[in-house]
């Protein structure tokens, strides 16, 4: 037998992702090479860290945040932000609870620089609030930089350079001595611009980026951290934030989280460091790299609403907070008006949001599936029974219902939208609406035969069927009514009188095939007396299932009652609606008798 060439860096068909052997069953569902050009990239580098401790941690409570939708945002927008624009998005993270932001890059231009402005001058800040700005390692950006800040009240200077190897051999064509210089100088001249422009009344505090982290040898990453440490001399009272940036994504977020924990280990003075996480999304998985990054001993994340950010974004500091809370975990950051959260953002930057997006999207809370929408429906009936039963209301107790990680109304969402129905869906869905939106309570076997109804009427016409149409359809379906008189009988009033014997007699004045007609029969209830009336005029008519319940609380509540008949060979369903329940019954034998006849 020929073994299987592998070819440079691949994995042999025969083999799992990892490299083991996979058992094989029909060669002919094996993958084929793409033919794309693969030979020009190279894997990432893992971590030696044989004791990692990061994978039993579990995120108890929020991590330190950090919006740079202002600056790292704004910066990657088509049309950047209008000063008007950036100062809504400035008041809506307030609002929202950030307690970091980072307002600008104030030595890029006189917008940034007038924007900051504009917030110190008109006390836009909290003072509970530290605006950052971000600059270069340059004497004349930084100082630039630190006159942005004058009279804030908390404000940090974010200075950054490059000590990646392509940076250093490409960009810079330096040596890491000389790169680590670079960070050393620019250090001092923050502090030193600092105290000379600064006056007592702002609170002052300083960050460093080694860029791009995630490309950057861990040793020598560590070696320009403690370098820059070793100048701002960080204590107790006098932090430092090491921000550790995956500018670009490079690897998968276990390793990601390896580096983190790396770091975290070896960083002296590591009490008073408060270590950063600021993921990309350039692998899809920023989420999941910024998480472990905390799991691995990260303090605190920086990020945008809704993933805003260069190429393919910012970790997505919405999905971050809402993950948390989820899990029962505060976030700290006000997430309950969702969609104006959303519609402020899509303003602001002038690109909408995606109707999948995670917790935001307008689509997220939804189910097309039929049962997707069964179980939902179900969940909610359970949520409903078990509050009951604990004496509680249903926000009081534990959210268990099916498909849905978190309760809609707690973002500001209706349940509206939470199913809708199109081709693919089901009885579940189509009964989620009734109820929902009508407090109907449809039978199972009722379920199974309007959603055949409804399917009928998705396959003609393709495309969503409203709730409006459902109920319309619906409607026209089972509810004949002065206004959609169809069908061989109209009710108008009824009357029914007990024996001593227990037989109920039933008077009932009709309309009947045009003609008004006195209707009578006997019987042990008023649907048998009814039946047997029904047979004077020739409808052969058997109840075969019958339920009821009321439609709301109080002394003028409707009851809803549900007839399934088996009339002249046909089974049917009908319904009928009316504050007297014996009316209602009646109203449902028609329903159910008219449709018989259409």
């Amino acid at each position: 037998m020929t073994t299987p060439v592998n070819p440079a860096g691949a994995v042999n068909p025969a083999e799992n992702a990892v490299g083991r052997p996979t058992p094989v069953t029909n060669a002919t569902q094996l993958q084929k090479p793409s033919g794309m050009p693969v030979d020009k990239y190279r894997g990432y580098e893992a971590v030696d860290i044989a004791d990692r401790t990061w994978p039993d941690n579990r995120i108890t409570v929020a991590p330190r945040w950090l919006s740079t939708d202002l600056r790292d945002g704004n910066q990657a927008l088509i049309d950047p932000m209008s000063p008007a624009r950036k100062r809504e998005m400035f008041d809506l993270l307030v609002r929202m609870g950030y307690k970091e932001i980072e307002v600008g890059f104030p030595s890029s231009g006189e917008t940034d620089f007038a924007f900051v402005r504009s917030i110190i001058e008109e006390g836009a800040i909290p003072e509970d609030v530290t605006i950052s700005v971000l600059t270069q390692a340059r004497e004349e950006l930084i100082e630039r930089t630190v006159e942005s800040l004058v009279g804030a009240r908390r404000a940090t200077v974010h200075l950054y350079n490059a000590t990646a190897p392509t940076f250093r051999r490409v960009v810079f064509r330096g040596s890491k001595e000389q790169v680590k210089q670079i960070a050393v100088d620019g250090t001092r001249l923050v502090m030193e611009y600092a105290e000379k422009i600064l006056g007592p009344e702002t609170i002052f505090g300083y960050q460093y980026s080694p860029e791009i982290f995630t490309d950057t040898e861990l040793d020598f990453a560590l070696e320009v951290c403690e370098a820059v440490c070793d100048v701002w001399r960080p204590e107790e009272g006098r932090e430092i934030i090491l921000n550790l940036p995956a500018t670009v994504e490079r690897s998968t977020p276990s390793t990601h989280a390896d580096r983190f924990e790396w770091m975290s280990r070896n960083l002296s003075r590591r009490e008073f460091v408060c270590l950063s996480v600021h993921p990309h999304n350039d692998r899809g998985t920023a989420v999941a790299a910024a998480e472990l990054a905390i799991m691995a001993g990260a303090d605190r994340i920086e990020g945008c609403l809704f993933g805003q950010g260069e190429r393919t974004g910012n970790v997505d500091l919405v999905t971050l907070g809402m993950n948390l809370f989820s899990q029962g975990v505060d976030p700290q950051i006000d997430f309950s008006q969702i969609d104006e959260i959303r519609r402020t953002s899509e303003y602001c930057n002038q690109m909408e949001i995606h109707p999948r997006h995670p917790y935001a999207g307008d689509l997220v809370y939804t189910a097309f599936s039929g049962s997707h929408q069964d179980a939902i429906k179900k969940g909610f009936d359970a949520m409903e029974k078990d509050a009951a039963a604990q004496g509680k209301t249903v926000d009081e107790i534990e959210w268990a219902v099916p498909y849905l990680p978190i309760d809609p109304k707690d973002v500001g969402r209706s349940y509206e939208a939470v199913i809708r129905v199109n081709s693919q869906s089901g009885k579940g869905g189509i009964a989620y609406v009734l109820k929902n939106d009508h407090k109907l309570d449809l039978p199972r076997r009722m379920q199974i035969e309007f959603s055949r109804i409804i399917q009928a009427k998705t396959d003609a016409e393709g495309g969503e069927v409203t709730p409006t149409q459902i109920w319309s359809t619906f409607q026209d379906e089972y509810l004949p009514n002065a206004d959609n008189a169809w069908g061989r009988i109209q009710l108008r009033s009824g009357q029914t009188t007990t024996d001593t014997d227990g037989t109920d007699t039933l008077t009932v004045e009709a309309t009947v095939d045009g003609a008004d007609t006195v209707l009578t029969g006997s019987g042990n209830g008023p649907i048998s007396a009814f039946f047997e009336a029904l047979q004077a005029i020739g409808i052969d008519a058997r109840l075969l299932d019958y339920t009821e319940h009321t439609m709301s609380e109080g002394a003028s509540a409707q009851a809803a009652s549900y007839i399934e008949c088996a009339i002249d060979g046909k089974v049917l369903w009908g319904i009928g609606i009316d504050a007297n329940t014996t009316r209602a019954s009646l109203k449902a034998v028609v329903s159910a008798v008219n449709r018989a006849s259409r």
